[in-house]
């Protein structure tokens, strides 16, 4: 079943500034993606960026309009990409094309794709399935691609605490897209920091989803304007969505893994503005 459509609107700066933690956690973070038997959708203003969690079990779970997106089909006006974060063997059927897909696997459906069908192997060990939705101006083709397919970014050092692999799925080098990119970035054990030091970029939001974070393990996830910091403290596949002016770093109890997707005015990755250590507070 699908279970609704979460709506998150655009935030100011001046949001954060004076904010309880329930206000700056019910604005910012995502939880309650993955229920077994639904697939849960939260819509973002942000860059109109949908996402959401699927858990098939007996039955395969549809992607189906919804909420604000109010077209004859999901993806009439849009393009998706389906990450598997977790549990069994997953099957996601494309206009009756069926691509298997397993831990780590992605696959992206472009613009105009009529049906999108997600499945699990087998019930006693459901496939946990995160999707990350953009508006799209032009067709791209299906594909799957693995992350063994990619040849990652080696980022960070042991002595900052930050060695990272950062592969980049759906990006010009691997897998086309009209306006998404997403990728996934591994921190090496007893490594701690995602980035540091942070940047932002005016020209497109992000939203964050932690994964393969051990039972009680946490990140806390810094946001804000450089010199109006706060911090979320986020679970197991929880997501945090970060509008274009606020940083987006953080740093974990124990090694994850996260998905960072984006969409705006440019696809270049590297395209961020660096934030100098002595302007954080």
């Amino acid at each position: 079943m699908t279970a609704g459509v979460r709506l998150r609107y655009a935030v100011s700066p001046d949001s954060v500034r004076g904010a309880s933690t329930e206000e700056l956690r019910g604005r910012h973070l995502v939880d309650d993606l993955f229920v077994d038997g639904e697939l849960n959708l939260v819509y973002s203003v942000e860059d109109r960026l949908v996402i959401g969690g699927a858990v098939p079990t007996a039955e395969p779970l549809a992607l189906r309009p919804a909420g604000p997106v109010n077209t004859e089909r999901f993806l009439s006006r849009r393009e998706v990409a389906i990450l598997h974060v977790g549990g069994g063997p997953a099957a996601v059927t494309v206009d009756g094309e069926r691509h298997e897909l397993g831990d780590r696997d992605c696959l992206f459906a472009g613009q105009g794709t009529e049906s999108v069908e997600l499945a699990s192997g087998s019930p006693d060990q459901p496939a946990r399935l995160y999707l990350v939705s953009a508006l799209a101006h032009r067709r791209c083709p299906t594909r799957r691609v693995s992350m063994d397919e990619l040849e990652p970014t080696v980022l960070g050092s042991a002595e900052t605490s930050n060695r990272r692999r950062l592969y980049r799925y759906v990006n010009a080098d691997a897998v086309e897209s009209s306006a998404l990119m997403m990728g996934v970035t591994v921190l090496e054990p007893g490594d701690t920091w995602n980035t540091m030091p942070p940047h932002t970029h005016d020209r497109r939001a992000e939203i964050y989803l932690y994964f393969g974070l051990p039972a009680g393990a946490r990140v806390f996830h810094l946001m804000g304007e450089p010199a109006e910091t706060r911090h979320l403290v986020v679970a197991n596949e929880q997501a945090v969505i970060s509008p274009c002016w606020s940083i987006h770093a953080g740093s974990g109890t124990a090694a994850y893994s996260f998905c960072w997707a984006m969409a705006g005015e440019n696809m270049v990755y590297n395209d961020m503005d660096p934030v100098d250590m002595g302007a954080l507070r």
